[in-house]
């Protein structure tokens, strides 16, 4: 008996069962009467089909949790009870997408699982599949399955079902139907040299778009980037054998009054050839009807291969030319420490340029002394010499100190994950170069503006004065005391690091059981906070 009528014999409202499973609800809560968008269906799960046959399970246990946790996910109302072969009767009740989709978690949940499989032609698996899978996801929810359907370039065609044998019975049937509507429609392959698809297709695909809306034939020309020569028809017998008929011809025709022209493009200017999309090899053919072959990017080949009729080959390859060197490539020699300087505060120095020439753009790599500029070649060549100038202008004013730093002071300076010496370059808008830390050398250089190198030296050489006057003591004081020494939420401590110019006061982990307390600072200071812990 089908699901439609076993609901149509069963008594719904209020139904027969053993026992019920809804959410707790408040005692002043009254039962809301259902409206009309409500609907209610049974589902009818088989003694064998169930995954929770013991009847202590029935009313508690995990079928109990999965009830529950059904209702909570899709506020669909169930209501279990046992049928007289030991079936399981569902009622679930709630709006029509709430049902179905608590439909397909019983089937999931409650129920074992089977599998089949069932074979339709390749070329229907995408009419399954549908617009942006929402066939297949349609057909997954209403027949509560898991489909696999093979990729593209699997020579398979079988299609995977796993569900219930209703709910696989159901999609088989589904498949089934689609394939036979398919099957109304002729499909047929030609094999075309992959050099004569820009001519079948046409600028922009226009010729192609146009024979299909002529003959009501859909055909499926590879894309470049797919290495395949094979183009596909699918249509009705007569409008199908038009199409593959006018195909055949351009094809014919092409191959007798085409020749070939290679030609050498540096491989940097390939991309400016080929355009946005590919949209300047389809503005040469619309205007030339002359094919450009580009040699895969991971080639190192520079020959182009222009295609077309003879007389149309110079006009092509004038505008080939004009396509590469529309755009170009330009460097400008420029240290690095200088790029934040022609970048400019918050990019303002370069939005200057960039506002004038938005299709230029440039490229600043750290740690490499010059900027690349791409774009077309008549904006590139003005940006290069506003750069140029910018440096130049630098440079002349550029300033550089150089400042001995005891080796062992280098690790503060630069600071945790270079914290330290980051803020003062920030800060001082200077670039700061420390040596490496295998070196013996001990100078810090500093290069930039005159008044911000001096600002940047005064910060580091008072960065080591602290350094060298600083000391460190240990102070044993009872565990016990530390947290009151430290008082709510570090006040007392602070009041004291406060007081005695900024030293700081390292107390052990809670519970570690150590009396140590560290105070590191200048060491007047330390002696000072020193006297005032040992002192309460």
């Amino acid at each position: 008996m089908s699901n439609e009528e076993f609901a149509s014999t069963i008594p719904v409202s209020p139904p027969i069962v053993k026992r019920k499973m809804k959410p707790k609800a408040h005692k002043s809560e009254q039962v809301q009467p259902i409206k009309a968008s409500v609907i209610t269906q049974v589902f009818h799960v088989p003694l064998e089909e169930r995954k929770y046959k013991g009847m202590n399970q029935f009313g508690e246990g995990e079928q109990a949790k999965i009830c529950l946790d059904i209702m909570r996910k899709t506020g669909a109302h169930l209501e279990l009870s046992l049928a007289k072969d030991q079936g399981l009767s569902i009622v679930v009740s709630g709006k029509a997408e709430a049902v179905t989709k608590a439909r397909k978690q019983i089937v999931a949940r409650l129920q074992t699982q089977a599998s089949a499989t069932v074979a339709i032609p390749k070329e229907h698996h995408r009419f399954v599949i549908g617009k942006k899978g929402e066939k297949l996801q349609d057909l997954k929810l209403k027949t509560a399955t898991k489909m696999q359907i093979p990729r593209p370039d699997d020579p398979s065609n079988q299609i995977k079902i796993s569900g219930t044998k209703e709910g696989i019975e159901k999609a088989r049937h589904e498949i089934l139907l689609i394939s036979a509507e398919q099957d109304k429609r002729a499909v047929e392959r030609l094999d075309v040299e992959k050099v004569y698809h820009p001519f079948i297709a046409g600028p922009y695909n226009k010729l192609v778009r146009e024979l299909m809306q002529d003959t009501g034939t859909r055909i499926n020309i590879p894309p470049p980037s797919v290495n395949k020569t094979e183009i596909v028809f699918t249509g009705e017998k007569e409008q199908l054998a038009q199409a593959v008929a006018r195909v055949k011809k351009i094809y014919e025709e092409k191959k007798k009054k085409t020749t070939t022209l290679a030609v050498e493009v540096k491989k940097s200017q390939h991309k400016y050839v080929i355009g946005p999309k590919g949209n300047s090899l389809q503005e040469i053919l619309e205007k030339t009807g002359v094919s450009v072959e580009i040699p895969p990017t991971d080639s190192s080949s520079e020959t182009l291969i222009l295609r077309g009729e003879p007389e149309k080959l110079g006009q092509a390859l004038t505008e080939v030319y004009a396509k590469a060197n529309s755009f170009t490539i330009s460097s400008v020699s420029a240290p690095s420490w200088l790029h934040r300087f022609i970048i400019g505060k918050k990019g303002q120095n370069l939005a200057k340029i960039t506002q004038q020439m938005p299709k230029v753009h440039i490229k600043f790599t750290g740690g490499e002394d010059n900027i690349t500029l791409e774009g077309p070649t008549e904006d590139v060549h003005v940006a290069q010499e506003q750069i140029e100038a910018m440096v130049k202008e630098l440079v002349e004013n550029s300033f550089s100190i150089s400042v001995p730093i005891c080796k062992q002071f280098h690790k503060n300076i630069v600071g945790k994950g270079g914290a330290n010496i980051k803020k003062i370059r920030k800060e001082s808008n200077t670039k700061i170069d420390l040596p490496a830390k295998n070196s013996n050398s001990e100078t810090v250089v500093i290069t930039g503006k005159r008044a911000n190198c001096e600002a940047a030296h005064h910060r580091i050489l008072a960065t080591q004065k602290e350094l060298a006057n600083s000391t460190e003591v240990e102070v044993s004081i009872p565990s016990k005391l530390h947290s009151s020494l430290i008082g709510a939420k570090g006040r007392f401590v602070r009041s004291i690091v406060e007081d005695c110019g900024g030293v700081h006061i390292h107390f052990p982990t809670k519970g570690s059981g150590s009396d140590s307390v560290i105070i590191r600072g200048p060491a007047q200071g330390v002696e000072k906070a020193k006297k005032e812990l040992l002192h309460l």
